[in-house]
């Protein structure tokens, strides 16, 4: 190609670019091009990562620029129009809603995938069964000693940690585990990232970490039933007393049986009356190829079937 030819297309691209009728906000994007920002919890960055990556191939113009920070802050931020497309696991609250609807402004909330809170221990802990119930004693302080679970345990002072305490793990654990009481402080704690609460673990032999399972998803094993090799993966009963017959991993198959007692929702949640980017990259996510992205992660896509292979969980 010679120099000319390359004037030429980036002539014509400068054209288009600068034709592009502006909105009333000043945006230029389209549906499948501009720059757009988008937050989203921190529990799903290596989902969401991929899904841009992939959407972006697919349209060479468009860019998503995506803001990584807690549950709390990226719905302020749709709140605030700061950006148009937040991931959360819940939908708006009343007073949320009525703040959109004062605007004229009137968001539209879309199941995106079904997640799983893990629970991670340290490589040094043989004990890796726990209930629900128990999970929430120690959460509301009612048990601190591995030993008041497991009375022939060596560790000590149980330590849970958590990714951050504004993020949707925390408050996953307030309502839909601990029934709306707050966490203890004397043995619950949080740090700034799921990545961190690995480390955490990994070097922690008495701690507990809660995390998105996505972040523990072996991209080598196609059957998702691996983890990564840092922590162990505990199995979780809804049952009172936990037992090898009534405990589940957060795998695929039982996350979409609901069987995984720790199972939450995940939303698009959007607040773009132009029909522009953000439409465009929530109906991407929505689609057989962003959906797909969902089921390589380890969770449940929403808007896709989802094939289920038997296997024996030892």
């Amino acid at each position: 190609m010679n120099r000319t030819s390359f004037f030429l297309i980036g002539f014509v691209t400068f054209v288009c670019i600068a034709c592009t009728p502006k909105s009333k906000d000043g945006r230029t994007d389209t549906y499948t091009s501009g720059v757009i920002s988008i937050a989203t919890d921190e529990s799903f960055a290596p989902i969401i990562q991929e899904e841009i990556d992939v959407f972006e191939n697919l349209y060479p113009m468009a860019g998503i620029v995506p803001r990584y920070t807690t549950e709390v802050e990226a719905i302020n931020l749709l709140l605030k129009d700061s950006v148009r497309l937040a991931i959360a696991t819940r939908t708006l609250t009343k007073e949320e809603m009525e703040s959109f609807h004062s605007r004229k402004f009137f968001p539209n909330q879309i199941k995106l995938a079904v997640d799983g809170l893990a629970l991670i221990v340290n490589h040094a802990n043989p004990d890796s069964l726990l209930s629900v119930r128990d999970f929430r004693r120690i959460l509301t302080g009612e048990v601190k000693n591995w030993k008041e679970i497991y009375p022939k345990s060596r560790l000590k002072d149980i330590q849970v940690v958590f990714d951050n305490k504004n993020s949707s793990t925390v408050r996953f654990a307030i309502d839909s585990i601990c029934g709306g009481k707050m966490l203890t402080t004397d043995n619950v704690s949080a740090v700034n990232s799921n990545e961190q609460v690995i480390d955490f673990v990994s070097k922690t032999s008495n701690a507990i970490g809660v995390i998105g399972v996505s972040w523990l998803n072996n991209r080598n094993d196609s059957t998702h039933l691996s983890f990564r090799d840092e922590v162990r993966v505990m199995s979780v009963s809804a049952e009172d007393m936990a037992t090898p017959a009534n405990s589940y991993k957060p795998y695929q198959a039982y996350l979409f049986y609901g069987n995984y007692p720790l199972a939450r929702p995940v939303y698009i949640l959007l607040n773009d009356p132009r029909g522009a980017l953000p439409w465009g990259f929530s109906n991407f996510l929505q689609s057989d190829k962003g959906q797909r992205v969902i089921l390589r992660a380890g969770l449940v896509p929403a808007t896709q079937p989802v094939r289920v292979v038997h296997v024996n969980d030892e």
